[in-house]
């Protein structure tokens, strides 16, 4: 079945798109706003489309967000003038609700709770319901059109006489995937989604603590990791100290996004209890035993295949080669508008050492392969260097359906593997062979269960039902 829907934006990477960045801080008679800004520029890979800070000393509370990479949203001055010991941050990709400076995160609601600001990292896909309950229930005026803040005004008006009672009845009405950071004037709240999809962590730093969506956050301002927050988790952290509650309807399990140890996390954290990097070399060392060919180098799509691409070399005993040098000052190529472009700043992103690729053959691995943009013009322009032969190999399943928890996968017209088979896809994008790892080889990279991770996108099934295919500008529309 093919989807009916047609895509409303545009990407030019082939890779899937990332979710947000979120941190929290809580450090008494500190300033939090620098450390802030030095995690989320750990953060940056998750989100490049806006970012933003808010902090509050007791009294007030104090933001500032716009568009861009972190590096062009906050200047010295900007740091300067958030003063306060609390504070949480946010880096953006859309997944629900427009590229725009309206949407762009955190965000402040009143309430009857009053003031809150809010950062989420995932996608609640019953969120248009709930906007329709929400207004009914408490005459809320939305002046935004994401699903953050169907979330922000579900804990600012949600009665309960504490953060947890709170907390526990909006879980019960949430559907999807959220990695929360939330503050009042005094306080900082955490909360991760009763299925663990996205992932969330806990760190100290100095007589304080932090929340961040990876641990190399924790990383950048010198915070010692202390644990990952459990599936349906609130963790809340005032002048008291820090106390944390499971909610009871929860998952037993958790099912996170397997994608964050094959593409979305920075190899140097630590998800789920294990180095993303170590994982990324088994994935490589798995695909090598599944689908062994002769070649005479290994070679992956920098940066984010290298990882897999070492690990299969690894195991096979061919040598690793660089033979892609990436221009890291051309900028992340997804942000181009148009399909003419996308090729030609594929060009632009990679140049080949060619003398080194005459006459020679390789195994080129790359992480995920979504639309075959990429993976089309490395081919190419490896052939075109004169290499001999050229064997694709993806460290990931075929991937089959879009992402309905945060992920921006596209839409199923323009996913690759759905419209086409691997012979067909071998052939589109000039390879000699193409082989993609099973979902065994996955699950067994990462060492988990049958049911320890959302994997919808390579299998269609969810760990709550969904519909076919989500409509990220819905609100928009209306």
């Amino acid at each position: 079945m093919k989807s009916k829907f047609k895509s409303t934006f545009s990407v030019i990477d082939d890779s899937p798109r990332e979710a947000c960045g979120v941190i929290g801080i809580f450090m008494p008679n500190e300033n939090v706003a620098k450390n802030l800004f030095f995690g989320l520029f750990a953060l940056q890979h998750r989100g490049q489309e806006s970012a933003g800070i808010a902090v509050s000393d007791g009294e007030n509370i104090r933001i500032h967000s716009k568009m861009g990479l972190i590096s062009q949203v906050f200047r010295e001055e900007d740091l300067n003038g958030l003063t306060g010991y609390v504070g949480i941050g946010h880096t953006r990709y859309s997944t629900m609700g427009g590229s725009k400076i309206t949407n762009a995160q955190p965000i402040i609601v009143n309430g009857a709770r009053g003031k809150l600001a809010v950062g989420h990292n995932g996608n609640v896909i019953n969120a248009e319901l709930l906007r329709d309950q929400i207004i009914k229930e408490w005459e809320v005026n939305f002046e935004r059109t994401s699903d953050t803040e169907v979330i922000a005004e579900l804990y600012a008006n949600t009665p309960g006489n504490n953060w947890f009672d709170v907390s526990s009845s909006v879980m019960r009405r949430l559907s999807g995937a959220y990695s929360l950071v939330i503050m009042n004037k005094k306080e900082l709240v955490a909360v991760r989604d009763p299925l663990g999809i996205r992932p969330l962590c806990l760190g100290k730093l100095g007589n304080g603590w932090v929340v961040a969506s990876e641990t190399v956050a924790l990383d950048n301002i010198g915070a010692e990791f202390v644990r990952e927050l459990e599936n349906g988790e609130t963790v809340v952290i005032n002048d008291e100290g820090i106390k944390s509650k499971n909610w009871s309807g929860r998952r037993s399990s958790h099912a996170m996004c397997i994608f964050e140890h094959v593409y979305f996390a920075r190899p140097d954290s630590v998800i789920n209890g294990k180095l993303t990097y170590q994982t990324r070399l088994k994935m490589g060392s798995e695909l090598w035993k599944e689908f062994p060919v002769e070649a005479d180098f290994v070679t992956g799509v920098p940066d984010s295949s290298t990882p897999h691409a070492i690990g299969l070399a690894r195991e096979s005993g061919i040598p690793y080669l660089e033979t892609l040098i990436k221009n890291r000052y051309v900028g992340r190529t997804f942000i181009q508008p148009d399909q003419a472009i996308r090729n030609t700043d594929v060009k632009m992103k990679f140049n080949v050492l060619k003398s080194i690729v005459k006459d020679k053959k390789f195994i080129v691995v790359d992480d995920s392969i979504v639309r075959s943009t990429t993976i089309k013009r490395v081919v190419l322009l490896l052939k075109k260097a004169g290499a001999k032969e050229v064997h694709v190999r993806v460290a990931a399943p075929p991937i089959k359906s879009t992402c309905h928890f945060g992920v921006d996968m596209a839409t199923l017209n323009e996913l690759i593997a759905y419209n086409m088979s691997t012979d067909q896809i071998k052939n589109l994008i000039g390879a000699d062979s193409l082989k993609y790892l099973s979902l065994d080889g996955l699950i067994k990279s990462v060492e988990g269960t049958n049911d320890s991770y959302c994997r919808g996108c390579f299998t269609g099934k969810y760990p709550i039902p969904v519909q076919l295919e989500m409509d990220k500008f819905s609100f928009e529309k209306k």
